[in-house]
């Protein structure tokens, strides 16, 4: 379903090199807020310390943001040194496609990492990528993000006891 994410995570530190590399993901698109950074823009260290282990493997990891805010997206970029892209419009195509060209591999071997699952998992989805959702960083959400919050969590229980089925 286009809805439901291939594997859901409490949080982006979970993603180990080992999982990547049982699912044949080479590159990761990662989402800004409320994934990497919380609503007043704090990232953790615990994350820039999981971003550069996992280069270190060999994955690449490229930013993919909706914000038209260019210097907050920009500096997470930075901190991590990752190329990024800011005004994606996900769930469009046209945002996960040039990403995908730039890193010159296959949809399959793609993971997208978000938090929603009207941007990011409907988005990487409809590209055929490897959909991970995370949990939000923050409970404090942006208004055109929180009023969607309610809907995404109906269906991620629903997600839930679809994968408690099927053990």
């Amino acid at each position: 379903m286009i809805l439901y994410p291939k594997v859901h995570f409490d949080k982006v530190e979970q993603i180990t090199k080992e999982f990547l590399q049982e699912h044949k993901i080479n590159a990761l698109i990662l989402d800004v807020d409320n994934t990497l950074i919380d609503y007043q823009r704090k990232m953790g260290e615990s994350i820039v310390e999981w971003a550069k282990e996992i280069k270190n493997q060999g994955i690449k990891l490229y930013i993919l943001s909706n914000t038209n805010q260019k210097e907050k997206v920009e500096e997470v970029a930075n901190r991590l040194e990752v190329p990024y892209h800011n005004l994606a419009k996900k769930p469009f195509k046209s945002g996960f496609l040039k990403v995908q060209k730039e890193l010159q591999e296959k949809p399959e071997n793609i993971g997208v990492v978000g938090d929603q699952i009207f941007t990011d998992i409907i988005g990487g989805n409809r590209c055929h990528m490897f959909t991970i959702l995370v949990e939000p960083i923050d409970e404090k959400d942006f208004w055109y993000t929180a009023w969607k919050r309610p809907i995404e969590n109906k269906i991620k229980q629903r997600y839930s006891h679809q994968q408690n089925k099927k053990k």
